[in-house]
This record gives structure tokens, C-alpha cells and sequence, in this order.
């Protein structure tokens, strides 16, 4: 999951790690900075498999995802034809079959970390074409008024309506978080986000310095 919310990448950089990802069969997703259309639409055409909005908080802004991430009938994504998204193949002369296959390939993921979000779960989970909701756990602790308390009651009862709205409207849920809140909500989970690739580093550089590094004599 590339974090462009956060991060420092654009999409030619993404568009060049797509196409090594997908020649290697390596799913490759993307969060974009914010729910607009010269994201979504011109990363999905340049390889990303899914997309991620963060803050996403109401009906109309997941319509708008889906709108810009999914061909029509779905969704009102324009149709290009020989691009890294179709590995440079072309989409050949069956445009529906193309479009659906494409659609079945997509995953429209909204990010779940507002307390309008919470208010509004049931409506967000309801609109065809989001796959997936996903907690941003952090966030949304902020925006409830309890900021660092994750593992609280507060948040852990959020999170709950979430799990429950995704399963009543046949949605992924998810969360991206660290292995305590991971563990917590193991079994209601399908998608799993979970560190970082500088935590990834750090962690193991360290575990090396810990095995030889030398006590003061």
C-alpha cells in the first residue's frame, strides 16, 4: 500500500513499482492524499489494483469513489485501452467483458476514520461498489475526542459499528493498526494492514545490533 496521503510519491513512482509488481503477480495498492478524481482514476490507470480514501465520511464521497474507480455500469471511470493497467495488452474487442473484468479486479476501499464516518457507517457500507472498510485507527481516536486512546472504549465501540455495518452489507472489514488492536479484531478481519517498511528496517537493523553489539567495558 503505497501512502501518497503521508508520503512523498507521485504517481509516476507508483506507476513505475506497478509495473513491476503485476509482472510478478504482487498486488499493488495505493491511499491516496484526498478523495479526487486526477488520483483515482489516473492511478488506476497507471497499474494500482485498489485505491483507498482516507477520511472518507458520507454516502456522496463513497459514491464519488466508486464513480472514479469503476467502469460503468458501476461507476463512470473513463475507458482507456493500452495502458499498464491491461500490462500494455490493449483491452481487445469485447469493451462490456473488459469493463467487468476490470470492475471484478478493483478494490474500492474507503477509509474509515472520522466520527462523521461512524455516523454514517450504515449509509457508507450500503453503496455498491465499495469493497472495503478499513479503520485508520489513529484518526479516527482524534476525531472522536480521544486522541491516542485506540484501545479505549470509545474507539473500540466505533470500530464495532463498523464491523457490524460491514458485515450486514457483505463488506470487507479491516483495520490498519499494530498487533495489539490487530489481534483484538483477528477473527472479524479479511484485509490486514500492519506496520510500515521503516518499522520493517528499523526493527531489523536493531534485532542485528542487539545480537553483536558489546557491552561498555
Amino acid at each position: 500500500m503505497f501512502d501518497m496521503e503521508h508520503g512523498p510519491y507521485s504517481i509516476e513512482n507508483v506507476s513505475d513499482v506497478a509495473k513491476v509488481a503485476r509482472s510478478v503477480g504482487l498486488g499493488i495498492f495505493a491511499r491516496v492524499p484526498e478523495l479526487a478524481k486526477g488520483y483515482v482514476s489516473r492511478l488506476m490507470d497507471a497499474g494500482v489494483q485498489g485505491i483507498m480514501v482516507p477520511m472518507l465520511s458520507n454516502r456522496a464521497e463513497a459514491q464519488q469513489l466508486v464513480g472514479w474507480a469503476r467502469y460503468a455500469p458501476v461507476g463512470k471511470r473513463g475507458l482507456a485501452s493500452n495502458a499498464e493497467f491491461t500490462d500494455f495488452g490493449g483491452m481487445g474487442s469485447d469493451a462490456m467483458s473488459f469493463m467487468a473484468e476490470q470492475n471484478r479486479r478493483t478494490l474500492a476501499i474507503a477509509q474509515i476514520e472520522t466520527a462523521e464516518a461512524i455516523e454514517k457507517i450504515d449509509e457508507i457500507a450500503a453503496v455498491e461498489g465499495i469493497d472495503v472498510l478499513l479503520i485508520g485507527a489513529n484518526d479516527l481516536a482524534v476525531s472522536l475526542g480521544v486522541p491516542g486512546d485506540t484501545m479505549g472504549k470509545v474507539t473500540q465501540d466505533a470500530i464495532g459499528k463498523v464491523a457490524d455495518a460491514a458485515d450486514k452489507n457483505g463488506k470487507v472489514f479491516a483495520i490498519h493498526s499494530g498487533d495489539a488492536m490487530l489481534e483484538k479484531w483477528n477473527s472479524r478481519m479479511k484485509m490486514v494492514m500492519n506496520t510500515l517498511d521503516v518499522d520493517v528496517l528499523k526493527n531489523g537493523f536493531a534485532s542485528i545490533a542487539a545480537k553483536y553489539q558489546q557491552e561498555p567495558k
